[in-house]
Order: structure tokens, then C-alpha cells, then sequence
């Protein structure tokens, strides 16, 4: 991975992080300050601590990227220590996926005259774990290059002594 690459990547994770930490420093000021009165179309506290707690997802796979990309650069992605970043960053996205169907279920009883909205909703949360699914893919692709990466090793220390 070329240092361009990893500059455009970490600038995209800074500023995605920041926008996040923006978004939750915002939520936190309405739900402590009290001053958005609520007019009783959507719960808006609940709302607001789902969407905290939707931004602290996002941030743990963000950091866990960073992470990777770190390993990356050092050649090091392709050991044991990287399932863990990966591990994580799966979490992250189930949990995600999991606040997306809360939000869905907190906003569906606004649309009963058209529940189209919370089908659609809910295909987007189904999407979410979709984007888990394939990250578990690439942890199985992952897992398979560190083994093989060992197998290799093993075969050219056996070489070296049969030399």
C-alpha cells in the first residue's frame, strides 16, 4: 500500500472521527441542556442516545482501521494480532446494524399510515449486516494468508536445514 494511499485513507478516518465526535458533542449538549422541547412526533431523547451510542460503533471500527492500516504499512497485517482489529471492527458493525433497528423501531409507530418507510429501514439494518457478513469473509481470507504465510515459513526453515 503506497503512502499516498495511506495518507487518503487516515485523512478520510480523521475527519470521519471528528465528524462523529461533532455529531455526539451536539446530542450531549441537547440531552444535558434540556433546551429542544420535545412536540411528541418522535422521541427525540431516545433518539438522541441511540445516535450516541450509533457514533461510538462507528468510532471503534474507525480506530480499529486506523490500526490496520498501521499494520499494513509495516507489513505486519498478515499475523494472529490483526483478528483481533478485524474482530473488532465486525462487532462494531453488528452493533451498529442492532442501534439502525432500534432506530427503526422507535420510528415505525410515526408511520403507520405508511409502513413502507419502516421496511425500508429495515432493509437498510439488513444491509448493515450484510457489510458485517462481508468483512467475516475477508477475516476467512485473512485467516487463510496468515496460515499459509506459516506453512511457508515452516517449509523454508525445513529447506535451510535439508541445505
Amino acid at each position: 500500500m503506497g503512502k499516498l494511499t495511506v495518507g487518503a485513507l487516515r485523512a478520510v478516518l480523521v475527519v470521519v472521527l471528528a465528524g462523529t465526535v461533532f455529531v455526539q458533542a451536539g446530542m450531549v449538549w441537547a440531552l444535558v441542556g434540556g433546551n429542544d422541547p420535545e412536540d411528541g412526533s418522535l422521541p427525540l431523547t431516545p433518539l438522541r442516545v441511540i445516535t450516541i451510542l450509533g457514533m461510538v460503533s462507528v468510532q471503534v471500527a474507525l480506530v480499529c482501521v486506523w490500526q490496520l492500516v498501521t499494520m499494513v504499512r509495516r507489513g505486519t497485517v498478515f499475523s494472529r494480532a490483526a483478528f483481533r482489529y478485524v474482530d473488532v471492527v465486525i462487532g462494531a458493525i453488528v452493533a451498529a446494524a442492532l442501534v439502525w433497528f432500534a432506530v427503526t423501531a422507535l420510528n415505525a409507530p410515526g408511520q403507520r399510515e405508511d409502513p413502507g418507510v419502516s421496511v425500508i429501514m429495515g432493509g437498510v439494518g439488513v444491509a448493515i449486516l450484510g457489510v458485517a457478513l462481508l468483512v467475516l469473509v475477508l477475516r476467512m481470507l485473512l485467516a487463510q494468508a496468515v496460515a499459509r504465510d506459516a506453512e511457508a515459513a515452516q517449509m523454508q526453515a525445513e529447506l535451510d536445514e535439508v541445505i
